[in-house]
This record gives C-alpha cells, sequence and structure tokens, in this order.
C-alpha cells in the first residue's frame, strides 16, 4: 500500500477542487496513482476534473504577431505580475512574438533570432539584468496558411497583442481576407472562452476517448439499468463529450444553439468561397505549472492527523 502524504492530497484536491478527505480516500483506493485518483473521482461525481484547470502560478504574458499567411504565439514567463506590466517588458514580448513568426514558432531557432541588435537570448538576459527577475521563454507556436489568413485574438488584452489568453485560428479559403479575418476573430474567440482539446471528433485521442468510455460506463453501470440501456446511456453521453471538447461540435459561444462547424459554412455561403478551419492554438498564461508548495500541505497533515 503506497503511502498516501498530505501533498499528495493537497494536489489532488487543486486539480478536482474535491474535499479532503475524498481525496484521501480516492488516493487509497487506487494505491496513490494520481490520475486514477482523478478518474475515481469523477466516477462518483465528486469532482468534474475535465472542466477544471489546474491553480497556476507563472507571471508573465502571453503575445501575438501575425504577417499575410503567418501568425505566431509565445508564452514568456516572469516571476512576477509586477513584471508583466513593465513596458520594457511589453515591449519584448511584442518583438519575441513577431520573431516568433519568422521561425515559425521554433523555441530554440527563437533564441537565436535577432531583435534590434540583439539575439532574442541575449535580450532577456539583459531585461533580467535591469529588472533583476528571472524570464523564461516557455513555449512557441506558428500557423501558416497557402491561401487565407490566420486570425489573432488576446483575451482582455493588458497592452496591444499582450495578454494572459492569446489563440491563433487558421482558415483556408480564397474568400475576401477581411471577411476571413472577421469570421476568424469571433472563432478565435470562441476558442478563449470555451478551450476546446481538439479540432475534429477523429482528433481526439484514442486514450482520451477510452478514459471517458470507462469513466461513463462505471457511472452508468451505478444507475442499475441493464446492459443494452447502459450502452445507449454511453453512446448518449459521449456525443455529449464531443460537443464539449471538439471545436467543430461545440455550441458557438455567440449562439450556442449552432455548432461551429455549422457557423463556417454559412459564412462559406455568404462568401461563395469554401471555408476550411484547418489548426487553432491557445495558450492560456501558467497553465500546467505546478504552484511551489505552501503551507497549505501542513495545514492538510493536520487536518488528517484529526
Amino acid at each position: 500500500m503506497a503511502e498516501i502524504t498530505a501533498t499528495m492530497v493537497k494536489d489532488l484536491r487543486e486539480k478536482t477542487g474535491a474535499g479532503m478527505m475524498d481525496c484521501k480516500k480516492a488516493l487509497g483506493e487506487v494505491n496513490g496513482d494520481f490520475e486514477q485518483a482523478v478518474d475515481w473521482l469523477r466516477t462518483k461525481g465528486l469532482a468534474a476534473a475535465a472542466k477544471k484547470a489546474s491553480r497556476v502560478a507563472a507571471e508573465g504574458l502571453i503575445g501575438v504577431a501575425s504577417n499575410a499567411t503567418s501568425a505566431a504565439i509565445v508564452e514568456v514567463n516572469s516571476e512576477t505580475d509586477f513584471v508583466a506590466r513593465n513596458e520594457q517588458f511589453q515591449v519584448l514580448v511584442r518583438d519575441i512574438a513577431q520573431a516568433a513568426v519568422s521561425v515559425k514558432g521554433d523555441v530554440e531557432s527563437l533564441k537565436n533570432a535577432k531583435v534590434e541588435d540583439s539575439t532574442v537570448a541575449d535580450a532577456l538576459t539583459n531585461l533580467v539584468a535591469v529588472i533583476g527577475e528571472n524570464m523564461t521563454i516557455r513555449r512557441s507556436d506558428c500557423l501558416s496558411v497557402s491561401k487565407g489568413v490566420v486570425a489573432t485574438y488576446i483575451h482582455n488584452a493588458s497592452a496591444p497583442q499582450l495578454g494572459r489568453i492569446g489563440v491563433l485560428v487558421a482558415l483556408e479559403s480564397e474568400a475576401n481576407p477581411d471577411e476571413l479575418l472577421a469570421l476568424g476573430k469571433k472563432l478565435a474567440m470562441h476558442v478563449a472562452a470555451s478551450s476546446p482539446v481538439a479540432l475534429k471528433v477523429s482528433d481526439v485521442s484514442a486514450d482520451a476517448l477510452e478514459r471517458e468510455k470507462n469513466i461513463l460506463i462505471e457511472q452508468a453501470k451505478s444507475t442499475g439499468r441493464p446492459a443494452d440501456i447502459i450502452e445507449k446511456m454511453v453512446e448518449g453521453r459521449i456525443r455529449k463529450f464531443y460537443e464539449e471538447v471538439v471545436f467543430l461540435e461545440q455550441g458557438f459561444v455567440m449562439d450556442p444553439s449552432t455548432k461551429v462547424s455549422q457557423v463556417i459554412e454559412q459564412e462559406a455561403k455568404a462568401l461563395g468561397k469554401p471555408i476550411e478551419l484547418t489548426a487553432y492554438v491557445r495558450y492560456a498564461l501558467g497553465e500546467g505549472i505546478e504552484k511551489a508548495a505552501s503551507n497549505f500541505a501542513d495545514e492538510v497533515a493536520a487536518q488528517l492527523a484529526k
């Protein structure tokens, strides 16, 4: 039997939002396996893990930049939000995003790209020396089209092209570029709000689908229904799962009764040219970075000892 530590309970609680004792029980049931514990809590209806983002501590900025057929997005981290509001830092992040377009989003190439009279890496090092706080380029992506546009969007921008959530959306089409950009911006706003995990149904990984099915089957079994009814229940819930996580299957945020795929079809008909949504990228500042350990672990330990 694996030892269930206070830190393990704390991490599971932060991930799922479930109660402390439920998290302890879940970890005990699965011999300390974190992901299995998440699934156990979901199966029991004690957490909606797929809809909860991990708490993060990273600061900094998301930046976007574009040209006629490409756009890039970068995440540059700092230690505090104070630095994110610094004008020098903002200018550098904007320059880094523009450089990312030229290197197609490759992080290592980006560090050697030119900004003004130095490389990106040197410019960042120099700013660290000036401000006295660590800064890093965490990630970068670039989308391109042969014909069409790549729309960019920053949610709640703190400065032009900079903020805490950024999105790119690529549309292949021979339609009017201005009209395409308007559509792309709306779709990017949808991505910022709905955070899809896949572009289309076929893009959902087999592992993710199998995991979801297993959870749904266990939930359905708890109703005591016959096997044939359970199978139909699971099929219906899988369709609902796709509608929740697949970009083209989601209800459009500006008109939830209409799927995103239908919105694109309607716009293509209006513009008289086919439109294909080929790719998207969504960055939220600090997502996936765990908080440093805090005194909360000690508080949990005290509670568990009672």
